[in-house]
This record gives C-alpha cells, sequence and structure tokens, in this order.
C-alpha cells in the first residue's frame, strides 16, 4: 500500500472505537462480534455483510479487517469522525419504509444484498433534506455521492437480467461451483493384505463420486492427484472412504471422514473474486472431538484461489491419516 500505514496507535483507536456497544453488531444485520469495517461509510460490520459491500466497489463501500488490514490515519479519522455504528445508521437508516426490513444475522445473501444496497448505494432510507440534495450537499466523508438516477439504471438492469436467467435452470440441478480436491498422501495407513494394502480413496458428494488411482503395497502413499465434484446448490459434506483394491474379492474399507465443505465455501463467498486480494487467512474448520480433523484446517486466498490445506485422521481403523488440499471455483468465473 502506498500510504502510510497508521500503525499501533491507529489500530488502538480502531479497537478502541470497536468496544463501544454500538460496534459490538454489525450495523447491517446485527450479527455479534463484527471483524470488518467500511472505512469511508463509518461502520462496523460482519463478514457475510462485508461480501455485500465489497461487491458495491470502493468508491461506495471501502472494506478494511479491524484484525488483518493496515490501516491509514486518514481511515481511522473518517471512523473516529463518523462516530460508530449508531451515528452512521441515525443517518443511513433514518427512513425505513413500512413493509422494508432489516435483515437479521441469518439473512440470506438476496436479502443483505437488497437492504445493503439501498441503503448506502441507492441511499433510500436517508432523511428527506438530504436525499434531494444527493447530487452536491452531501458531500461528507460518509457518503458515497452516487446520483440515484445512475443506481436506478444499474438497478433496473440487474432485475431485468436476473428475471431473464430464471427459466433455462428449472429441471437441472443447480450447481454453484466446483471443489477441486488435491489428494497429497496417506501416512500409515491400516494392512489389509498379508503385509501391506493397496490403497484407493473415493469421495461422495451427493449423487457424484470420484476415485483416486490405486497405490500398490503401500501404505505411506503419495498421489498429488486431482479429483474434481461439483456442488449443488444445497450441498452436503463431502464423504472421504479409503479402500484396498482386490483383483478376487470385494475391496476392503481402510478408513473413512467426514469433510465439512461449508466453511471454504462461505469463506469463498463472503469474499467475492479472490484475484483482488492479497495472500490471506479468511477462515477455517475448527478441530473438535466430533470431527475428523487432527488439526485446525485453515482457508487462505493463495495466489488468487482459495484453499483449504486438510489434514485427517481416519476414522473407524485401527491406523491412517491423509492430507488433501481443497480449491474452491465459483462456477461465475
Amino acid at each position: 500500500m502506498s500510504h502510510s500505514g497508521a500503525g499501533g496507535s491507529g489500530k488502538r483507536r480502531i479497537r478502541d472505537l470497536l468496544n463501544q456497544s454500538d460496534n459490538r453488531v454489525c450495523a447491517d444485520c446485527g450479527a455479534h462480534d463484527p471483524k470488518w469495517a467500511s472505512a469511508n461509510i463509518g461502520v462496523f460490520i460482519c463478514l457475510k455483510c462485508c461480501g455485500v459491500h465489497r461487491s458495491l466497489g470502493t468508491h461506495v463501500s471501502k472494506v478494511l479487517s479491524v484484525t488483518l488490514d493496515e490501516w491509514s490515519d486518514e481511515e481511522v479519522d473518517s471512523m473516529i469522525e463518523i462516530g460508530g455504528n449508531e451515528s452512521a445508521n441515525s443517518i443511513y437508516e433514518a427512513f425505513i419504509p413500512e413493509g422494508c426490513s432489516k435483515p437479521g444475522p441469518d439473512a440470506s445473501h438476496d436479502q443483505r444484498m437488497r437492504f445493503i444496497r439501498s441503503k448506502y448505494e441507492l441511499q433510500e432510507f436517508l432523511k428527506p433534506s438530504l436525499r434531494i440534495t444527493s447530487g452536491q450537499a452531501s458531500s461528507t466523508k460518509s457518503s458515497a455521492n452516487l446520483s440515484s438516477t445512475v443506481s436506478k439504471k444499474i438497478i433496473d438492469s440487474f432485475r431485468s437480467n436476473s428475471s431473464s436467467q430464471q427459466p433455462q435452470l428449472e429441471g437441472m440441478v443447480e450447481f454453484i461451483g466446483l471443489l477441486k480436491v488435491t489428494l497429497k498422501k496417506g501416512t500409515s495407513l491400516a494392512v489389509r493384505d498379508m503385509m501391506s494394502s493397496d490403497p484407493y480413496v473415493v469421495l461422495t458428494l451427493g449423487k457424484q463420486t470420484a476415485q483416486s488411482t490405486v497405490m500398490k503395497s503401500n501404505l505411506n502413499p503419495v498421489w498429488n492427484e486431482e479429483l474434481m465434484l461439483s456442488v449443488p446448490h444445497n450441498y452436503g459434506s463431502v464423504k472421504l472412504q479409503v479402500f484396498d483394491y482386490d483383483t478376487f474379492s470385494a475391496d476392503d474399507i481402510m478408513g473413512e471422514a467426514e469433510i465439512d465443505i461449508q466453511p471454504l465455501i462461505q469463506s469463498a463467498m463472503a469474499f467475492g473474486d479472490p484475484e483482488m486480494f492479497g495472500d490471506m487467512q479468511i477462515g477455517k474448520w475448527l478441530k473438535s472431538h466430533d470431527n475428523a480433523l487432527l488439526e485446525d484446517s485453515i482457508i487462505n486466498i493463495a495466489d488468487g484461489k482459495v484453499k483449504q490445506e486438510i489434514h485427517i485422521k481416519l476414522q473407524n481403523v485401527e491406523s491412517g491419516e491423509l492430507e488433501l488440499e481443497m480449491e474452491w471455483l465459483p462456477l461465475d468465473q
């Protein structure tokens, strides 16, 4: 970044502001413990609303992480000048019309999108006195200054596009993206033949399966093999099974695990296009006693891709671990 960072004192000032009671919940949906902020609007927001803010463009909302990003002095000053969620909302939510309700923490992406665009981009909830002169008088730092005619055009084209696309999808399973799984290696897999095993891995998601190559007589196989699965709209977890290949009899199972892909997909969707960002951690799937993880599984943006390293202990078997990496490829890319 070209500007000088605000350093420790700036971070501290932002944290102090975040600790104000009105800033302990997201300005847009009320979710607890927001970790993101829109520096030019002056609000603290949650990860899900942050995704919508990003999609509006930095001319409307400049999103920064309270903990991860460098803040310039101007950005810190601007947040402090606005004074936090309550004072920003007293401007941007001065008049919410009948029948329009604020989204809650569990709202869908579409509900958030509609409300947040209306609130900041179209500025539909401002006091009438501010609304009429949105061209010149609202030159405060916190205002997005978009003439409403332009925004209306955007909204209208958006509406007509989305309605014309609906019919073709009916009758098909709607996929939201692809999951690229790189099966890296296995360690200390179980013996199923005399001395060794011939392991291969099967991944199942919904009605699809993907199968790796068979590794002959190898309890510590290195695959480095890519397997692809299409992810449907209402996806569950990926089921992973390891089998011992037998020429003459049924293949014996050598352990299994469930892989929760929700953290990866939700983090990716909240961030939008990963190529806009430098390398950074954006989420994690936490190790717990009811999953197969050997350690917390970190979700990163790396080289413009959203990836997750996973190290699991195979379940329902005497021994065996697997290492894999998942990458999320949304369909719109």
